[in-house]
């Protein structure tokens, strides 16, 4: 199976409805993979959902799996764009971070079927999964080793911490913002962040 990598560029809508018709399949595309999983979910209901004829869809997509593909682009633009905005003109390293955890965990919260659609794409095209991750790695990376050139953070491997604070977002992430639909963001972000800027070793009381 070809990754976003290797696979052929897809069709570029040439008109403004034509953009609206594609993107109306991504939407009832991530509503019926994220509900009922990238297997259950199908061309046929995906184009029913959508209100599209079912040759529509190939006009701007090949297969299930380049709308698979399609989707977890759309996360990582969103979920970029919106920790951009949640952390913007903050000078701490530390207070970006912690801002971070919030934004991120409501993003989770607020698009459930997006990211249920990144879950799956490990059984679908783990080439483009791994990329997904790695892409958000490298510039995490590139951002701790600017803090602690600035002083703002201790000396360290900025790979490993990358994938370590990535990891934590995550987890905590699915249990509290995906899993639990109900409960305290704000709670679980500041424990998460508290492990985060304190470690686990005890502290003497002041």
């Amino acid at each position: 199976m070809p990754s976003a990598d290797t696979a052929p560029a897809l069709p570029v809508p040439k008109t403004k409805r034509g953009e609206q018709t594609r993107q109306k399949i991504l939407d009832a595309a991530e509503r019926e993979i994220g509900s009922k999983g990238f297997a259950e979910a199908s061309i046929s209901t995906i184009t029913a959902e959508a209100d599209v004829a079912q040759g529509t869809f190939y006009v701007y997509f090949r297969t299930k799996e380049d709308v698979m593909r399609e989707l977890v682009l759309r996360m990582g633009r969103r979920l970029r764009h919106h920790l951009t905005v949640a952390t913007s003109g903050i000078d701490s390293r530390l207070e970006v971070e912690r801002r971070g955890i919030h934004a991120f965990f409501e993003f989770v919260r607020d698009n459930p079927n997006l990211y249920r659609v990144v879950m799956g794409m490990q059984f679908v095209d783990e080439a483009t999964y791994r990329r997904y991750y790695e892409d958000f790695a490298a510039s995490y990376r590139a951002a701790l080793e600017a803090a602690v050139e600035r002083g703002e953070l201790a000396p360290g491997d900025a790979e490993v911490r990358a994938w370590a604070l990535m990891g934590v977002c995550d987890m905590v992430g699915r249990r509290f913002a995906l899993w639990d639909r109900s409960g305290a963001l704000d709670r679980a972000a500041e424990e998460a962040f508290a492990l985060i800027a304190q470690g686990l070793e005890p502290r003497a009381a002041p």
